[in-house]
């Protein structure tokens, strides 16, 4: 029986490399991202921290049981390397960039960048495929809100997704 360490490696545990998911302009993105959140600087996100981070943004009242929820998603204290594997978790079951945006040009007859925002791309998003819920919805027309015309620009809404920031 191979000793503790070397089971824990080769079980695929929490010293597998997050680091070699991402290139080196993200990994310094996410340790932005990280400093930001480590209000106290312990190296460790913790609730307080999470509640120091929403009311530098604006949110005073945030719940405890919130706060809880968000620091049960790791599998235990949050330091940098726990950090980026939860972020590299969540962004592992994304389709590649081209993948949806394929999936946006069938209802982009003119090839300009944009659909239409209106009843039926909600209806469709809703009703096709991996479907959206009502709420899914909202959340993406709230983060990319339709221009005055009521055009969804599905380039950068797929950028996003994938890379997780907007394009310059």
């Amino acid at each position: 029986m191979a000793p503790r360490r070397a089971r824990k490696r080769a079980e695929g545990g929490a010293s597998s490399n997050v680091f070699s998911m991402f290139d080196q302009s993200q990994i310094q993105e996410f340790k932005e991202a990280f400093t930001i959140m480590d209000q106290n600087r312990d190296g460790f996100i913790d609730k307080e921290d999470l509640r120091d981070t929403f009311a530098a943004l604006g949110r005073i009242n945030v719940k405890n049981e919130e706060l809880e929820a968000m620091v049960k998603e790791a599998p235990g204290p949050i330091n940098f390397t726990v950090f980026l594997t939860m972020f590299g978790e969540k962004l592992k079951g994304t389709d590649p960039e081209e993948t949806i945006l394929h999936a946006f040009k069938v209802f982009d007859t003119e090839g300009k960048g944009f659909v239409k925002a209106d009843f039926s791309i909600k209806e469709k998003l809703m009703t096709q495929a991996d479907r959206f819920s009502e709420e899914e919805v909202k959340q993406m027309f709230a983060a990319f809100p339709p221009d005055v015309y009521g055009n969804l620009d599905y380039r950068n809404l797929c950028y996003v997704i994938t890379h997780g920031e907007e394009k310059d």
